[in-house]
Order: structure tokens, then C-alpha cells, then sequence
């Protein structure tokens, strides 16, 4: 879903998930495209909650590269986790979405096998009480020592209209046709999972153009543009988070999702700010951002810039806004997640020390920002409260990941025997 993946917005103005906040913003103070939102005191001031103790295990090294490799222990029963009715209800209708995908794909992080997911499946298809739908179909695993981060993403409305108009003049591009994604693992095997994003030029494969050279018209008369924004700010931080909505002009919305990124870096321009001077103490959030990106409009694009990265969009007429399985992602209960220790799909138990983000998510989306062990980002879905409360999503705990029972057992006699 998200140029990322995600965009996680205390990240985006960091590094960005799959999120959508410059580097940078200070948690809990990340004010959102739009101005103040109803709810932001719950973002600014959130309440403070003791998260789970994890099993006693060591962290992952530095160099792991998926789930087993990183260690996997077993967690506490299900049915002791302290889940809410209306959590797990809306767990499993988020869990019923992703068993399309959940036994067709290969688990990079090596913990189940699509074959797992049958039972657990048919049963929610059938299940009415779904706090005793995960106590009887899961167990939890915990990844390395268990200690989890989590920020969280929203999906941001700007001013947009279908058609160039006074007021309307910044593009948002379609997926250009000549933007090639070359899997590396083609090529080499050391190369395996690396993708490179570029067109050919002369005959040879470079880089594809930069946020400066699509910016300054490399794009432009091409027939790629879907829709016109009202402020060019606005939309850079929509690319970000990699998906939104439009408010167009008659008042109806046109949703739009990430289609592809031109595989430039990405550059948060949060940290970037902070670290020449540009903001100040306290002033490191989106309003403090936005606010130095109007008030100094030639530097402010200069420094937007210097994010090389750019995506492009495509119109969502279904349900969504679409996560990483190519599935509707649902508020309050899909997690973005990095695949390589958790399975894409599967449900993950959060403790953290704001109650907010307690609860069963499912791993549905991953992000730019998203990566390594236990790390994740909430989505929230569209509005005003959503907005606040992503904005100042930064929670730090405990994860457990929920797989099918039987998965521990299989796995420790997979191990060899010392």
C-alpha cells in the first residue's frame, strides 16, 4: 500500500512505511497535512500503559536474515494475553481477508508453510467468538528477545481535481510505461531479492529520473497524469505515506494507491531539517515541517528535493486502500510488517506502554521504513482522529507472532540435534 508500504509517520520524516513522516519528527508531536486534527490530544498526550514482560531470550543479530534465523522461542498461551472483544473481532475479519493469500505464498521467514494456514482458515470462515477462534487455532512464537517498536500510518486526504484547473497544477503521475524493475537474482545469485528500478537509455539500463527531473516536466505531455493537487506539500508527503484520497472540487473522493516508486533513494527530510539548524527545539514535527516548507518556499522545495525518491499512483475504485498482498487493509486492525520475521498475513499480538496499540493486528502491509525484527506500523484508516493518532504513534513493548499450532513443535525438530 505504501511507497514505502508503508509509511510510517514519526519515520517519514525520518527514513520512511510502506509509511509517511519526514525523518526526524519527535514522537508524539507529528502534526499531519491539513492543519490540527480533532483528537490530537490523543496523539500529543497518549496514556501510558506496562506492556507484557518478553520470554528471556537474546536479540537478533545484526546480520539475521529472516525469522529462524534470528531465534525463535515459544510465547505464553493465547488465552492468558489480555485481548478485547472488539480487538479480536475485528482481528479475524482482517484474518478471513488474508487467507487468500496466506497458503499461495512462500513465508520468508521461514517460520510456516502455506499448507499451516488450511485448518486455521476454513475455521475462521465458521468461527463466531473470535477471542476463542485464536486461542484454539494459534500459538505464539516470540522473535529473538521480543522487544518491539511501533509507529503508525494513516490514509491522508488532500485537495485534488481530475482535470488541470486554476488551483490544480501540481501532477500526480500515473506508472510511466518506460520504467523497467530488473530482479538482480536473474543475474546473480549473491544478487537474490535485490531489485533495481530503471529505463533504458542508448541501448543501456540507468536510473530512472529523480524527484528534481519529474518535478522539472521529464514527464510531462506524456498523458501519465491521473489527477491535479491543490498543494505540491500536501502531495509530497501523500507519496510518502503511499496511498490517500483526494477531495475533489464537487466534494466526492477519488482514492489513490501506490503503483510504483522510481527507485531512487529516499531521503527524510525531518532529519535533514534538524540537522542543518532549519528546525528548531520543539519545531520538529509535521506542523513545524510544513510550516518551514511554506514560510520558505525556494528552499523548501530545494530541501523536498534532496528526496531523490518519487512514486507514482494508480486509482482504487475497489475496497482499501491495498496493502502488500494487493488486500484492503483494514483500521485499527492491519499491521505493517517486515516479512522476513513475520508472515505476511499472519496475526501478531502487541504489549506496548500505550494502550492504543494493544492488541491482535494483522501483518498485512510492509513499509520502506519497516525492517528487521519487531518492528511495526499501526494503520488507522482515514480521518481526523486516524490522523492524530498515526502522527503520534511511537510505542515501544513486547511482540509475539501468532502461527498455527503445531509450528513450534515442527520447527524445533527441524533443528539439528546437538
Amino acid at each position: 500500500m505504501r511507497a514505502l508500504g508503508g509509511i510510517a509517520l514519526a519515520v517519514v520524516l525520518a527514513s520512511c512505511t510502506n509509511a509517511i513522516v519526514p525523518n526526524g519528527i519527535e514522537p508524539g508531536r507529528a502534526v499531519l497535512p491539513g492543519g490540527p486534527a480533532a483528537g490530537a490530544d490523543v496523539a500529543r498526550n497518549p496514556v501510558a500503559a506496562r506492556p507484557l514482560a518478553p520470554v528471556d531470550a537474546p536479540e537478533a543479530p545484526a546480520a539475521a536474515s529472516s525469522a529462524s534465523v534470528a531465534g525463535v522461542v515459544a510465547g505464553p498461551l493465547i488465552a492468558s494475553l489480555p485481548i478485547d472483544v472488539a480487538g479480536a473481532e475485528r482481528a479475524l475479519a482482517a484474518f478471513r481477508i488474508s487467507c487468500s493469500s496466506l497458503q499461495k505464498r512462500n513465508d520468508a521467514s521461514g517460520l510456516t508453510r502455506g499448507a499451516d494456514w488450511a485448518k486455521p482458515c476454513a475455521e475462521a470462515q465458521r468461527a463466531g467468538n473470535a477471542r476463542a477462534f485464536f486461542a484454539a487455532n494459534f500459538e505464539t512464537v516470540q522473535i529473538a528477545d521480543g522487544r518491539a517498536f511501533a509507529t503508525g500510518y494513516y490514509e491522508p486526504e488532500i485537495r485534488g481535481a481530475r482535470v488541470r484547473q486554476t488551483g490544480y497544477e501540481t501532477p500526480v503521475y500515473a506508472k510511466p510505461a518506460d520504467l523497467i524493475e530488473a530482479d538482480m537474482g536473474l543475474f546473480a545469485s549473491d544478487l537474490a531479492d535485490r531489485k533495481f528500478r530503471g529505463r533504458v537509455r542508448n541501448g543501456a539500463f540507468v536510473p530512472y529520473y529523480d524527484r528534481t527531473q519529474i518535478e522539472s516536466g521529464a514527464l510531462a505531455g506524456k498523458g501519465l497524469e491521473i489527477a491535479w493537487a491543490a498543494d505540491p506539500i500536501e502531495l509530497f508527503f501523500l507519496q510518502v505515506q503511499g496511498s490517500g484520497r483526494l477531495r475533489l472540487p464537487d466534494g466526492s473522493v477519488m482514492r489513490i494507491g501506490y503503483a510504483s516508486q522510481n527507485g531512487q533513494p529516499y531521503t527524510g527530510i525531518g532529519k535533514l531539517m534538524r540537522d542543518r539548524g532549519l528546525l528548531q527545539p520543539g519545531q520538529a514535527s509535521m506542523q513545524g515541517i510544513m510550516a518551514y516548507l511554506r514560510a520558505n518556499p525556494a528552499e523548501g522545495q530545494a530541501v523536498m528535493r534532496e528526496n531523490k525518491s518519487y512514486v507514482f499512483f494508480r486509482e482504487l475504485t475497489g475496497p482499501g486502500p491495498l496493502g502488500a498482498l494487493g488486500l484492503p487493509v483494514s483500521a485499527q486492525a492491519s499491521v505493517a510488517a517486515d516479512p522476513r520475521f513475520v508472515p505476511l498475513g499472519a496475526p501478531v499480538f502487541l504489549s506496548m506502554d500505550r494502550p492504543d496499540a494493544n492488541g491482535i493486528w494483522v501483518a498485512q502491509d510492509t513499509g520502506g521504513a519497516i525492517k528487521g525484527a519487531n518492528r511495526f506500523d499501526t494503520f488507522w484508516g482515514a480521518g481526523e482522529d486516524a490522523r492524530a493518532i498515526a502522527g503520534g504513534m511511537s510505542a515501544r513493548g513486547t511482540a509475539f507472532i501468532l502461527v498455527p499450532r503445531g509450528t513450534l513443535a515442527r520447527l524445533r525438530s527441524a533443528q539439528p540435534t546437538p
